[in-house]
C-alpha cells in the first residue's frame, strides 16, 4: 500500500514512524514533512492551506490512502476535495470537522446527542461574556470558538483576564468548570462503526505542577493504570458512538479520527472537547503502544469497512513522551537554534526522538523551527521505567534556551493508590484524584510560570 501522510509536526512523525513499520506499507510519502519524517518517507513541499495543490500532489503520487494529520486543512474541506477526486482519505469532511472547528457547534451536537458535558453559553459580545462569567463563577473557563492550535482556552480565577480573553477572541464559549483529571481517548471511525484506541493523559500547562499558560501539550503517557478498566468501552458507548450517530443523522458522516477530551469528575465522565484528528502529544505514546498494523485500520475507516476489523492488539508496558520546547514558548518561541545530541538520546535503550518543530539550514544543520521542537519518547515494562528512559534521553539533547517540564507522569508513575469509590451516577467511571498524575483542575487556574528545565545533561 502506498500512503501519503500530510503534516509536519510531532504527531505526523509519530504516524510516519508507525506507518513505516507496517509491513503493508510499501511506499510512504509525506508532505511537507520535517527532517525526522524525511528519514522514513519521501517528502514533498506543499502548502497544506492550498487545497488544490494538495489534491494535485495526491493525484501525482497516486496513494492508496491519504492520512491527514493537522486539523486546519480538514476544517477547510481537504477531506471533501480528496474524496471528490476519487482519492481515499482518512479524515473527516469540512462539516464533520466542525466538531473541532467550532466549540459552539460541538456543544450543539453534544446536547442533541445526550452526551455529558459542562453547561455552557456561546457569547458574541462583551456583555454576553460578562453575564456568562457571572452565571458560572470562578474558576472561569473561556474558549475561543474557532481553531487556536490548542492555545485558545483560558482557565483562570481572574475575572478581568477571562473577560479580556473573551474580548480578544470574539465569539467564545464560556462554560462551567469541570473538576477532575483529564483523559484523552481517540476513536477511529468510518461514520458508523468506531474502534477506540488506548486512553492517554497529556499535560497542557507550561510549567511543573500544572502552572503557567496553556500550551499545545508538554508531555503525555499511556496506559493509565489508575483508570477504570472499562473506561474506553464506556466512553465509546456514551460519548463517541452518540456523536457519530448524530453527525450521520445531520447528513455529515464522520470518517476519520475522533478525539474526545474528557474530565473524570465526581459525577462521572464529562466531555471537555472534541478534536477532528490525532492528539499531539498523546499520539506519540498511543501509537508507540499499538501492536496492530495501522495502515489497514485507517484504510478500513476510509473505505467504510471497520465493522469487519478485528480487535486491536497493544504492546505490553508503557510509554512516556516529554516535549522539548523553544525559549519563549508558548508566547513567542525563538527559532533557529542548533540542536545537538539526538543520536546520543536514541542510544538510551527504549528511547526514540520525534521531530515536532525542526528544519535544516543550507549546511544541513538541524535547527529549531517551532515552539514545541522535539518529542522524546521513553518506553519500558512499567510507567516508572518509561519515564526514567524519557528523561535520561531528554537530558542528552542540547539546544540553547530549550526547556521541558520535569513532572510528566510523575504522580502516576510513583502512586500506589487505588481508584477511589465509584460515583453513583456512573457505575464504571470512578472519581479520580492524585493517582491520575494531574492535580485537581481547581489547582490549575492560571498560575504563574514555574522554573523550566534546560536541555542538556
Amino acid at each position: 500500500m502506498r500512503v501519503l501522510l500530510l503534516g509536519s509536526g510531532g504527531r505526523e512523525h509519530a504516524l510516519a514512524r508507525t506507518l513505516a513499520a507496517d509491513n503493508d506499507v510499501t511506499d510512504l510519502h509525506a508532505a511537507p514533512g520535517n527532517p525526522g519524517i524525511a528519514a522514513v518517507a519521501a517528502t514533498h513541499p506543499v502548502d497544506l492551506a492550498d487545497i488544490a495543490a494538495v489534491t494535485a500532489l495526491a493525484r501525482s503520487t497516486a496513494p492508496a490512502l491519504v492520512v491527514v494529520g493537522p486539523e486546519a486543512p480538514l476544517v477547510a474541506g481537504l477531506g471533501d476535495a480528496l474524496r471528490a477526486a476519487g482519492i481515499a482519505c482518512f479524515g473527516p469532511g469540512r462539516r464533520a470537522a466542525m466538531l473541532e472547528g467550532s466549540k459552539s457547534f460541538a456543544k450543539q451536537v453534544m446536547m442533541a446527542a445526550g452526551i455529558p458535558t459542562a453547561r455552557a453559553r456561546t457569547c458574541t459580545s462583551e456583555d454576553e461574556a460578562a453575564a456568562a462569567l457571572a452565571e458560572f463563577g470562578p474558576p472561569f473557563v473561556v474558549k475561543a470558538d474557532g481553531l487556536a492550535a490548542g492555545k485558545g482556552v483560558v482557565v483562570t480565577g481572574d475575572r478581568a483576564a477571562a473577560l479580556a480573553h473573551a474580548r480578544a477572541a470574539g465569539t467564545v464559549v464560556i462554560e462551567e468548570f469541570l473538576d477532575g483529571p483529564e483523559v484523552s481517548l481517540f476513536a477511529v471511525t468510518d461514520g458508523t462503526t468506531a474502534v477506540p484506541l488506548l486512553p492517554a493523559q497529556d499535560f497542557k500547562r507550561a510549567g511543573d505542577g500544572d502552572s503557567g499558560p496553556n500550551t499545545g501539550g508538554m508531555g503525555a503517557y499511556a496506559p493509565l493504570g489508575w483508570a477504570p478498566p472499562r473506561l474506553a468501552t464506556e466512553v465509546l458507548a456514551g460519548v463517541i458512538q452518540p456523536a457519530i450517530d448524530e453527525m450521520r443523522r445531520r447528513g455529515s458522516p464522520y470518517r476519520g479520527l475522533l478525539y474526545a477530551g474528557l474530565s473524570l469528575t465526581a459525577g462521572g465522565v464529562r466531555v471537555i472537547e472534541f478534536n477532528a484528528r490525532f492528539g499531539d502529544p498523546e499520539s506519540q505514546v498511543v501509537l508507540d503502544r499499538l501492536a496492530s498494523p495501522l495502515a489497514g485500520l485507517l484504510a478500513a475507516a476510509a473505505a467504510g469497512s471497520l465493522a469487519g476489523a478485528g480487535p486491536l492488539r497493544w504492546a505490553p508496558g508503557a510509554a512516556v513522551t516529554v516535549v522539548i520546547a523553544a525559549e519563549g514558548y508558548p508566547a513567542a518561541p525563538v527559532k533557529g537554534d542548533p540542536i545537538h545530541g539526538i543520536d546520543h538520546a536514541e542510544r538510551v535503550p527504549g528511547a526514540h526522538v520525534l521531530h515536532a518543530g525542526t528544519a535544516t539550514d543550507g549546511a544541513g544543520r538541524l535547527l529549531s523551527a517551532g515552539g514545541r521542537v522535539l518529542n522524546v519518547v521513553g518506553t519500558g515494562p512499567d510507567l516508572a521505567t518509561a519515564r526514567d528512559v524519557a528523561y535520561r534521553a531528554a537530558g542528552a539533547i542540547e539546544m540553547r534556551g530549550g526547556w521541558y517540564r520535569r513532572d510528566i507522569a510523575e504522580a502516576a508513575a510513583h502512586s500506589r493508590l487505588s481508584p477511589p469509590p465509584q460515583p453513583q451516577t456512573s457505575p464504571a467511571l470512578s472519581q479520580m484524584s492524585s493517582a491520575a498524575g494531574q492535580t485537581s483542575a481547581a489547582a490549575r487556574d492560571a498560575g504563574g510560570d514555574s522554573p523550566a528545565s534546560p536541555t542538556g545533561p
